[in-house]
């Protein structure tokens, strides 16, 4: 294996493992001979997860946000075939075997790998760009089901090994980003805004400004939180998101509801402060109180957006997690995401944000995390206090609950 050392830093951040590393991703290689026979040339890929830091729940009505690309990998090995197979074999899942010289969408690969493959290989043809075959194993750090993007980072990853092997790298990260989007809204036949894919290819921090839903405004942002002696962790509070689908649909939905009220289709075309003098009539027309107040967690996210990424570019850490706390409290107060009025007995989030209070004693900070409702909540650990953090939240929903995440400064890549 080439040594590729010199880039885990900018993988992984400050504290990584180097033989851990490369112990990963030598038997990445292994396994991929192994699958696919001794190769002249393996080429190794990485794409992250990301993490939403601010905005939540305003994307789909065109609003800002702020993610950050985290350490947390997926890795592929890659070879070339002779053929229009594309072959994909990851940790503990079946074999894919796409045939991409068929490029049309099929009802029955709704949902799978194969349509995303399948979509993404057509993105790039529509583009006017090249495809090939290639084989290739792939295994993950990205936690499944924890709302670190688990699949827009394989959708950014397919994309990258098609940029890079057949396309001499011509597309940036945000044109990846798109072109995952489109595999997974067009093919994979999932509606789904572009956060995720953004957040998985840009690398760093990054303001995403969705005014214009088809070329988003990035405002990137150079900043490790360690440098300011905090640890950025994710705790998975293994609640259960089953029938929760129309409290996630209801969130847009209400909002776009309360848009409608004023003759527009999303909120971001609808003034905040025509919004607060109509409240009187705005409520008697709807007769729902949740979508109102649900508007005007839109409206104040957008700003706090704006505000943390001026305390960011100005290294005001203060500033940017005081930010970071009213954003959790207007998703708790406001966007009611926290716990589903549906289930009201089932308030793991809720729970691991008192106990999280608890422990960081007021030096840290926790928000829910994502779409919320069931999932994870997110918080900004002080050095001095991550231990005991961790050694708590594992106790309360088991070992492993925890997870200590990095900003990760590359984009999605070909490592060698």
């Amino acid at each position: 294996m080439k040594d590729i050392s010199h880039l885990y830093e900018g993988l992984y951040g400050k504290r990584f493992d180097r033989k851990a590393m490369d112990e990963r991703f030598a038997a990445l290689e292994k396994t991929h001979e192994e699958l696919f026979g001794s190769q002249e040339e393996i080429a190794l890929f990485s794409t992250a997860g990301r993490t939403e830091l601010a905005g939540n729940h305003t994307d789909h009505n065109l609003g800002k946000v702020i993610a950050g690309t985290i350490n947390l990998d997926t890795i592929a090995a890659v070879s070339l075939r002779s053929d229009s197979r594309v072959v994909v074999k990851s940790e503990g899942f079946p074999v894919v075997d796409v045939d991409i010289s068929d490029l049309t969408i099929k009802d029955e690969e709704k949902n799978t790998t194969d349509s995303l493959i399948r979509g993404i290989a057509a993105a790039f043809v529509n583009r006017g760009l090249r495809t090939g075959g290639f084989q290739a194993n792939t295994t993950t750090k990205v936690l499944r089901g924890s709302g670190l993007s688990s699949s827009a980072a394989i959708e950014v990853l397919i994309a990258e090994i098609f940029n890079s092997l057949f396309n001499d790298d011509v597309l940036p990260p945000v044109e990846l980003a798109k072109i995952g989007q489109y595999a997974e809204n067009v093919y994979f036949g999932k509606p789904s805004g572009l956060m995720d894919q953004i957040g998985c290819a840009q690398g760093g921090i990054v303001g995403i400004d969705f005014a214009d839903n088809k070329n988003p405004v990035l405002t990137p942002i150079d900043v490790n939180f360690e440098d300011y002696g905090y640890s950025l962790v994710i705790v998975d509070t293994k609640g259960d998101h089953a029938n929760l689908t129309p409290e996630y649909a209801a969130v847009p939905a209400e909002m776009k509801a309360v848009a409608a009220y004023f003759g527009k289709k999303v909120l971001r075309e609808v003034d905040f402060a025509q919004f607060i003098a109509a409240l009187p009539a705005l409520r008697k027309a709807l007769s729902n109180d949740r979508a109102v107040l649900r508007a005007y967690h839109y409206f104040t996210e957008n700003l706090r957006v704006e505000a943390m990424l001026s305390a960011l570019k100005a290294n005001d850490i203060e500033a940017y997690l005081k930010g970071v706390q009213e954003s959790g409290n207007s998703s708790f107060r406001f966007l009611q995401n926290v716990y589903a009025a549906s289930q009201p007995q089932e308030q793991g989030l809720s729970v691991g944000i008192a106990v999280s209070e608890l422990v960081l004693k007021g030096k840290g900070i926790v928000r829910v995390h994502g779409g919320g409702f069931a999932g994870t909540i997110q918080a900004y650990v002080p050095d001095e206090l991550l231990d005991e953090y961790i050694s708590k939240m594992d106790a309360l929903f088991g070992e492993g609950a925890a997870t200590v995440l990095a900003i990760r400064h590359l984009p999605a890549t070909r490592l060698c």
